[in-house]
């Protein structure tokens, strides 16, 4: 073959990738913006937390930043795929999630900060595999409930039932682990998929007092363990034990009062410098942007956050396909409540339950979780964009 005859094979693969027709310019630049925005910040909330404890002067930042590459090929690599195709794949990739939430309760498992959640890999990584089963859970209900029957925009009565079993195994599954505040996101992704599906209002109803009665069952029945306890106990009440149960709760208000309006500067928090918060590169990243960049600077990154659920949002609305639709609105309500969690945990309208921030917090397998999300926003909307 000649080099004219190489080149002009080359030329179609090259326009494929770069040329106008490429996904690549279909994707939701704003999203993306944001999204990268927010992996900044938290990769210098994640040095400036860990700089003093970890190995090296720059702490846990090289591995953070490794995690957030992957994570980001992770989400192009998704947001190139065809979401219609993702739909096929999904009873894949729900059983793939529960094998994964199976395998924490073998031999294989282990135990970080009194949660049986984790399989280590060694070398001083580990996988959580209940964030991937946030993934697996919002594409097996939004498949399910994607079938709407003959003549309305409900789901089918067999296809509704399938998706609270499908959500039912997960979240024992992770309940047995425990881990109170990823079943907490993974029962927000179940109601939320039923609401945006159009399941019956009284189906709802009646789902919501079967919620309750298992939320009263956990509680006399005394399925939490105690330090889950003892966080309820102080978000009820701080200073109930200020240096014991309260302690986390009344050491995150000190670290985001003390930032004032402008904060501190970066690296120049003493709650911070001090690790007087614990955990805090992971569940209470706020308590440091809080202390280190003050109310504008926090303000900053919850504006942010909004920004990714507002375009999310967008998408859902403007996705003329059903499953789309359901996948996005899920993702975004995903992120929702994890965002409220956190935040609302280290500002005390919300107890304890050691979430990640997403985008923001340390973590491998929460970073992958959260970034193949954005990709799937951004796969529908690659799509929409090619035909709308």
């Amino acid at each position: 073959m000649t080099g004219g005859a190489l080149a002009a094979g080359r030329r179609p693969f090259t326009r494929r990738v770069f040329g106008p027709e490429s996904a690549v310019w279909r994707l939701d630049v704003v999203m993306l913006v944001a999204v990268a925005a927010l992996l900044v910040l938290g990769s210098l909330l994640v040095w400036s937390s860990t700089r003093t404890w970890a190995p090296g002067s720059t702490g846990l930042l090289w591995k953070h930043l490794l995690n957030q590459v992957i994570g980001v090929a992770l989400c192009l690599a998704v947001a190139m795929t065809d979401y219609r195709a993702v739909r096929a794949y999904a009873p894949v990739v729900y059983l793939v999630s529960l094998v994964g939430l199976g395998l924490v309760l073998t031999p294989l498992g282990a135990t970080i900060n009194g949660s049986h959640s984790w399989i280590l890999l060694g070398g001083g990584f580990a996988v959580q595999p209940s964030e991937f089963a946030k993934v697996g859970l919002v594409l097996i209900t939004s498949m399910l409930l994607a079938q709407p029957v003959e003549g309305t925009d409900r789901p089918r009565g067999l296809d509704v039932l399938l998706a609270l079993v499908a959500a039912g195994i997960t979240l024992v599954l992770v309940m047995l682990q425990p881990d109170l505040g990823t079943a907490l996101v993974l029962a927000a992704v179940t109601a939320s998929a039923m609401i945006i599906s159009g399941v019956r209002k009284r189906l709802i109803a009646l789902f919501t007092l079967i919620g309750a009665a298992g939320i009263f069952c956990v509680f006399f029945f005394d399925v939490l363990e105690p330090y889950q306890v003892a966080r309820f106990t102080a978000f009820v009440d701080p200073s109930v034990d200020p240096r014991g149960v309260g302690y986390n709760s009344t050491q995150s208000l000190i670290a985001i009062g003390s930032g004032q309006l402008f904060g501190k500067g970066l690296l120049g928090g003493g709650q911070t410098t001090g690790r007087f918060v614990p955990e805090q590169h992971t569940d209470f990243i706020f308590t440091v942007a809080g202390e280190e960049f003050g109310f504008l600077g926090s303000v900053t990154l919850v504006a942010l956050l909004g920004l990714v659920l507002l375009r999310g949002l967008w998408i859902a609305r403007h996705c003329k396909d059903r499953f789309g639709t359901l996948m996005a609105g899920t993702i975004v309500c995903w992120f929702t409540f994890q965002m409220f969690v956190n935040v609302g945990m280290t500002i005390g309208i919300m107890p304890i339950t050691g979430l990640p921030l997403p985008f923001v917090s340390y973590g491998g397998t929460s970073t992958f979780a959260n970034l193949i999300g954005v990709g799937l926003l951004q796969a529908i909307h690659v799509r929409q964009r090619a035909f709308g």
